[in-house]
């Protein structure tokens, strides 16, 4: 639940993920790339929270990069369409994350395979 009184945004989140156990990856990825809508006071908070939820997926975090609010997007022009900003309405609503896309990433350059 969102607390009364603070002012929660979504962040975009690029994470890049090693390799777990428990990460159900294919075989021979060595990594993915992830791209999350994260809610949180401030981007901070949204990047915890965005990699404990992964940890606790069993995922393997490496690197966060943020694109940032949907307000700060905006104002540096950027084109989102509604169903992108209807994700990010989901992780506002529920105060949590949303991952969007998953790409597996391999050895050799141009072998990638999207995984969801």
């Amino acid at each position: 639940m969102v607390k009364p009184g603070s002012k929660h945004q979504v962040y975009t989140l690029l994470v890049e993920l090693g390799r777990s156990e428990a990460d159900d990856l294919p075989d021979n990825a060595t990594g993915a790339a992830m791209v999350c809508y994260s809610s949180g006071v401030d981007e901070g908070e949204a990047v915890r929270e965005c990699v404990a939820l992964l940890k606790q997926a069993g995922m393997a975090p490496l690197d966060v990069s943020s694109y940032g609010s949907l307000s700060e997007r905006l104002k540096e022009g950027h084109d989102i369409p509604q169903e992108e900003r209807d994700l990010m309405q989901r992780a506002l609503d529920e105060n949590s994350v949303v991952v969007t896309q998953t790409t597996a990433l391999y050895e050799k350059k141009g072998n990638r395979a999207d995984e969801g």
